[in-house]
């Protein structure tokens, strides 16, 4: 939705217009949260799904999307506007997708973390929050 909302679903069929619509209905059932850093992701992480994996790193301001096909799809859909990926071991682009959404969905802002640990921001960032 441009916000931090994405889902990912697979329809088939024999007909293209049923098949879209079992793909929708499917990606609505699969949404999730991603939590965003202004225009870009909190910190590095890596997604997996099979032999797929999605190196996702975070980029300063103008940078812009820096992705292949699949991954850029996902990411422009989230609302991320600078961002670095790579993907790694994997051409299919459903398990490049899937690892895309792994990756996303492991993604924590410094207070969740915080509290997560039961702790502070300060103390997990050892300095104030902006």
């Amino acid at each position: 939705d441009g916000n931090g909302l994405v889902g990912f679903g697979i329809g088939k069929s024999g007909e293209v217009p049923d098949a879209i619509r079992k793909g929708i209905e499917d990606a609505k059932k699969n949404v999730i949260k991603v939590a965003l850093k202004g225009t870009t992701i909190p910190h590095e992480i890596k997604g997996k799904f099979g032999a797929g994996e999605v190196l996702l790193m975070p980029a300063p301001k103008g940078t812009g999307v820096i992705a292949g096909g699949p991954v850029r799809a996902v990411v422009e859909t989230v609302g991320i506007k600078d961002i670095r990926t790579k993907a790694i071991r994997s051409n299919n682009p459903c398990n490049v997708v899937r690892a895309t959404i792994n990756g996303l969905s492991q993604l924590r802002t410094a207070d969740e973390v915080a509290a997560i640990r039961g702790k502070s921001t300060k103390e997990i960032l050892g300095k104030e929050v902006e």
